[in-house]
């Protein structure tokens, strides 16, 4: 099975539903359902935690979540695809918050991890989310930065030489699609 099919030619409403409806599992799963078990064990192993911090993480949750429905929401439009690599973008995104950071989703992942571990003041959530966004950084994003050259060529390799993965670009890049 070929890990990245770019999604067959849709309607903005569709692609942008089935990106939400990513969302939700995604967010369901690893926002909700994993941070509450790795405390859970956590806890039961007697690892120590603090008192959480609900405002401080659910303020981190909104910027993170905003950032991940945005990016979500412009790779349904300028894309004409969605997040989902078996369901991937058309077009070479490189508007919204694409233009500040190749995978504003990825961060914004982190960011709502994080904020989860504030509001549960688990620092096993805190590990959980290094150990995580370590293992897509090693293995997640090499294929995905090949499938997206062997799609988009040049234009692809120019965007990753101007527009750094994990910490925001000072400069922005002209928006749209190549």
């Amino acid at each position: 099975m070929k890990l990245f099919r770019v999604a067959s030619e849709a309607s903005f409403g569709w692609n942008y539903t089935k990106t939400m409806l990513q969302t939700a599992v995604m967010w369901t799963i690893f926002l909700v359902v994993g941070p509450w078990l790795v405390h859970r064990v956590a806890e039961a192993m007697g690892i120590w935690s603090f008192a959480g911090s609900t405002p401080v993480g659910v303020a981190l949750f909104i910027a993170g979540g905003s950032l991940g429905l945005r990016s979500g929401y412009v790779m349904a439009r300028v894309g004409e695809g969605t997040p989902l690599p078996l369901d991937t973008a058309r077009n070479l995104v490189i508007a919204g918050p694409y233009r500040w950071i190749r995978n504003p989703m990825a961060v914004a992942g982190t960011i709502q991890s994080f904020a989860v571990g504030v509001i549960l003041g688990s620092p096993a959530v805190f590990a959980a989310t290094i150990l995580s966004a370590a293992l897509w950084h090693v293995w997640v994003r090499p294929a995905e930065e090949q499938d997206l050259t062997a799609r988009f060529g040049q234009p692809y390799v120019d965007y990753c030489d101007s527009v750094r993965c994990w910490i925001p670009s000072s400069s922005a890049r002209g928006g749209g699609a190549h």
